[in-house]
């Protein structure tokens, strides 16, 4: 076999066979450790080693591995995730789709693989730029004022500095969660009691929301639909653990701050600033703190409008729901993902790209972030019952984003088969 092998062709040596499944076995690898849910890793090797004869090669994808075989040749590898990268992601899903159309020969795919892989991401200052944005952004969109906004900028441009050079290359995941919950508490506090913003938890909120796993919270909600109980179930426990760590980090700030003052700062619970409620403000804030996640989870530059539109689409139509059609959080939240998952959809359908790119970002403002905060210092502060309230609700809006995509996703599912 030459590197123009043709597709009719069956006969195969062990060595052709075994670089086949070497390729299709890197794609999804790249695939795996960059984010990408377990269905599309499948289909993406699967239809790789079809293209080039392997139709029946087999593939089981895991959260942290891949089990490949084909006549007779089996490859087995622990693959851990390193982090979103969304780029890769699309630059291999247009890899796979090449070699379908174009029959690409196997040292060009090699190299290109290659070349996917040592890609750089983002460089540091978009990102820690990005995360000052999206907290800023996202304290507007949880009810902070401007001040309150300007404060979540600061803090979240801190935080990331920490992220990229503490945390990530010192720290293990849950520690650095919990420090960067407490870091972003902690200097919340100190500006708060200078004086600077005037909605405390507003600005814990905002800043914390570059913290939360909406990678694994979105996959292990899409695996689950797509009926992979053991690697959905398996990113569920993962975001709840992360959701955990974030609200251990805060809740021992505010200990701490309380053993050393003799009193719990006290906070009257969520409001909305007036200088923020505005419609059209909602929904710039919801665009731009969609925008700033799609560059904190390496989409690349091209999809970012796509992506903030998805989120803001969402937005809008939970803020009238809430307001004019008085329907419950979590009401509002079930018919805004559905909203946002179509709307990712479509627009993955018009731009060629993974839906995962879209739905991920979108669905963003929609993640109960406020729950962690409210539920940990209701808890900190004794207020059990209100603890056991808010942390209810943040549930319910939780089950809701679940139902919603899995309810949009059943039906496109049903819809496909069926044409």
């Amino acid at each position: 076999m030459t590197d123009s092998y043709c597709l009719s062709c069956n006969a195969m040596t062990d060595g052709e066979i075994k670089r086949i499944l070497d390729v299709a076995y890197e794609a999804g690898n790249i695939l795996l450790e960059n984010g990408a849910e377990i269905a599309r890793v499948e289909e993406t090797t699967a239809r790789i080693a079809a293209a080039y004869g392997l139709s029946d090669s087999d593939f089981f994808v895991l959260s942290n591995g891949i089990f490949a075989t084909a006549r007779g040749y089996a490859q087995v590898k622990f693959i851990p995730f390193k982090g979103t990268q969304m780029a890769r992601v699309v630059a291999v899903n247009q890899l796979s789709r090449d070699i379908e159309s174009q029959h690409l020969p196997l040292d060009e795919v090699e190299q290109r693989l290659r070349e996917i892989r040592t890609a750089k991401g983002l460089p540091a200052y978009e990102q820690i730029l990005a995360s000052g944005l999206g907290s800023a952004a996202f304290c507007m969109i949880f009810g902070g004022g401007w001040i309150d906004s300007m404060v979540s900028f600061v803090v979240g441009v801190l935080l990331y500095f920490f992220v990229l050079y503490v945390a990530a290359p010192y720290m293990s995941k849950l520690m650095g969660n919990i420090c960067g919950g407490a870091l972003v508490t902690l200097l919340c506090i100190l500006s708060y009691k200078l004086g600077i913003g005037d909605s405390l938890g507003n600005m814990i909120i905002g800043a914390i929301i570059p913290l939360i796993p909406g990678v694994p919270f979105t996959n292990g909600v899409r695996d689950m639909a797509n009926e992979d109980y053991i690697a959905g179930a398996t990113r569920l426990l993962d975001a709840l653990l992360v959701f955990f760590c974030i609200a251990m980090g805060v809740c021992l700030v505010f200990l701490i701050d309380s053993r050393i003052e003799g009193v719990m700062i006290p906070l009257d619970g969520m409001h909305q600033s007036i200088e923020t409620y505005h419609f059209a403000i909602q929904s710039v804030a919801a665009f731009v703190g969609t925008v700033a996640f799609a560059i904190l989870f390496g989409v690349p530059h091209r999809y970012g409008v796509s992506c903030g539109l998805c989120g803001m689409a969402g937005w809008m139509l939970y803020m009238v729901l809430v307001r004019y059609a008085t329907f419950s959080p979590a009401e509002s939240t079930f018919f805004s993902t559905i909203l946002v998952a179509l709307s990712a959809h479509f627009t993955a359908k018009w731009r060629r790209c993974p839906v995962t790119v879209f739905l991920i970002c979108g669905i963003f403002p929609l993640i109960p972030g406020a729950g962690i905060f409210w539920t940990s210092y209701y808890i900190v502060s004794a207020q059990h019952a209100t603890a056991l309230a808010t942390g209810f609700s943040a549930l319910k809006v939780a089950v809701a984003i679940v139902l919603g995509i899995f309810v949009l996703f059943e039906v496109m599912h049903h819809f496909r088969r069926h044409r």
